[in-house]
């Protein structure tokens, strides 16, 4: 079994609220679609801005999402497309500043609860960034850990090392993520 349908399967979507106001359970669809059909199978368009997260909240399921984008870049059957699509959307979580109201009332942060996800998957974003598969996929995966990498001399090593491959908002810093903000 794929690591992305392993880690969908592994979710109670129905019982989620999405953005969209209903169950989240057509979010297991979506990421599969997103994912491809398997090895050299391109993935599906899918959008998951008013479900998952906008520019102001992240709703209830994106902490399960982040979990999936993790795993689609731990499996080899994700096409290069589809890992640069995860990483997109596993940056719109990192990068988020708030909770809808209903997780928010029951103590959750989602935003942080997505950024120790993405912690616990350092060395996948790591290992996206150093395989050089591709300008688009090496530059997301950086902007990532420029939110959630706290070891800042680690992560100026490798902006030096993959200096070449990296956007230049990645080589100069200029995507960089304050650690120091009160949120993060």
């Amino acid at each position: 079994m794929r690591l992305v349908e392993m880690e969908i399967a592994r979710h109670d979507w129905g019982g989620m609220l999405c953005g969209c106001g209903g169950p989240a359970q057509h979010l297991a669809r979506d990421l599969r679609r997103l994912a491809g059909g398997g090895a050299g199978r391109e993935p599906g368009g899918v959008d998951l801005e008013e479900h998952v997260w906008s520019a102001v909240v992240l709703w209830e399921p994106a902490p399960a999402v982040a979990s999936v984008a993790l795993a689609a870049l731990a499996d080899d059957d994700v096409v290069p497309t589809a890992r640069e699509r995860f990483l997109d959307l596993l940056h719109h979580l990192v990068a988020g500043e708030g909770t809808d109201g209903e997780s928010a009332r029951r103590g959750l942060h989602l935003p942080e609860l997505c950024r120790g996800l993405a912690r616990q998957g350092l060395w996948l974003l790591y290992g996206e960034v150093m395989s050089n598969r591709s300008l688009g996929t090496a530059g997301a995966a950086f902007e990532i850990l420029t939110v959630v990498e706290p070891d800042r001399a680690r992560l100026q090593r490798v902006r030096e090392v993959a200096a070449d491959w990296l956007p230049v908002c990645c080589r100069t810093g200029l995507c960089d993520e304050d650690l120091s903000a009160p949120d993060h």
